[in-house]
């Protein structure tokens, strides 16, 4: 496989591995890179869905479920309303109903041709739900630690695509401790962290090229999206950064976060003027997906943050629940809580005049309502 892992903060480079490596300086994974044939235009793309992308993906045999392509839907209510021109990209049409798709689908190809015989990682939502699905489409056994206290249709879907769940005791972080040390100890069980993974977050990449085409090979003024683990924020920074050193978009849009206020580490930094996040002891909240309170990939968001001169936002519960309702009555899109974040905090991102009236705004919709436990 050509291309190499790159820190994301100072250039350190590492020959790419099946195990997530970190950068020994920064402490913070490491990112694939690869050199992208030389001027390649919108007419050399072929296909559809992820892979459409396959030259600015590692270059493995394709995994699908027909994951990607998903629709962008114009808002003819809360657009209006809010006084901006809104759009919803749909990533609950994907195969297993979320965004964690394109990151599984790629992260899946690329342990496979790196040998890997079975694939573990610490979820017990989308991401978990993902892994197993596409592990089963290439013939791996899957495995997902979960804590022992978790519930709902994600563990469903997970079992349902022949997942194995390890209910782990504890806090959430001793379930990502757990599958670390499973995949320590056996050489064949490599670690599919949705989290730490460069090949998981470089298939989300495509997120950002799906919008600039889907918009007539331009770009939005902004987008808003949900903030937890940072794989979608990172993602969408990365695909239109890469859109940008083609010559293919003159800037990157400004990217914007969400997160619950029960949990938000990441608006917390953006506050005070940190370069990391500030851990904090959680609260529960509807947006359980985006309840991480120390995210791995946290340093890259908040610098990612400044790069494209983001803003972010913390949404109260009523905010989010509300917001979830008015996507569904509104603009008929049932969303996850998570999901709704992204659009609790349109309100707020125009009275700060960080979005005015008028601009063009995209936002993710990352997750099905039908795979919700709550709203």
């Amino acid at each position: 496989m050509t291309g190499d892992l790159r820190c994301p903060l100072c250039g350190f480079s590492a020959v790419p591995t099946a195990v997530p490596l970190s950068c020994p300086a920064c402490q913070v994974p490491l990112n694939y890179r690869r050199d992208v044939p030389l001027d390649p235009t919108v007419s050399d793309l072929r296909g559809r869905g992820i892979w459409r992308y396959a030259p600015f993906l590692p270059d493995v045999a394709p995994l699908t479920l027909g994951e990607g392509g998903t629709p962008l839907v114009p808002s003819l209510r809360m657009g209006p309303r809010l006084g901006v021109r809104l759009a919803f990209k749909v990533e609950g049409a994907n195969p297993t109903g979320s965004f964690k798709d394109r990151g599984a689908a790629v992260l899946v190809a690329v342990l496979r041709s790196l040998g890997a015989k079975a694939v573990a990682d610490d979820s017990s939502g989308n991401a978990g739900a993902a892994l197993a699905a596409y592990a089963a489409r290439a013939g791996l056994p899957a495995r997902l630690y979960v804590p022992a206290h978790a519930s709902g249709p994600k563990l469903s879907q997970i079992t349902a695509y022949g997942g194995e769940l390890v209910r782990v005791p504890g806090p959430r972080e001793r379930a990502t401790e757990a599958a670390r040390a499973a995949c320590a100890r056996d050489p064949g069980l490599a670690y599919a962290s949705h989290n730490t993974s460069p090949y998981f977050l470089v298939g989300v990449t495509t997120l950002a090229c799906e919008v600039f085409e889907d918009l007539g090979e331009r770009i939005p003024d902004h987008v808003v999206a949900p903030v937890g683990g940072g794989g979608i924020y990172l993602g969408l920074a990365r695909g239109f950064s890469l859109l940008r050193d083609l010559g293919w978009i003159p800037r990157v849009p400004r990217i914007h976060a969400a997160q619950a206020a029960a949990c938000a580490p990441v608006v917390r930094a953006l506050a005070g003027g940190h370069a990391e996040p500030i851990e904090m002891n959680p609260r529960d909240t509807v947006a359980e997906g985006a309840r991480i309170p120390n995210p791995e990939r946290g340093r890259e968001v908040v610098a990612a943050l400044h790069a494209v001169h983001g803003d972010a936002v913390a949404l109260g519960e009523d905010e989010i629940l509300a917001s979830q309702r008015a996507l569904a009555r509104e603009e008929g899109l049932y969303v996850e809580p998570t999901a709704a974040l992204a659009v609790a905090a349109l309100p707020i991102l125009i009275g700060r005049g960080t979005i005015r009236p008028g601009d063009e705004v995209v936002v993710p919709l990352t997750g099905s309502g039908l795979k919700a436990s709550t709203g």
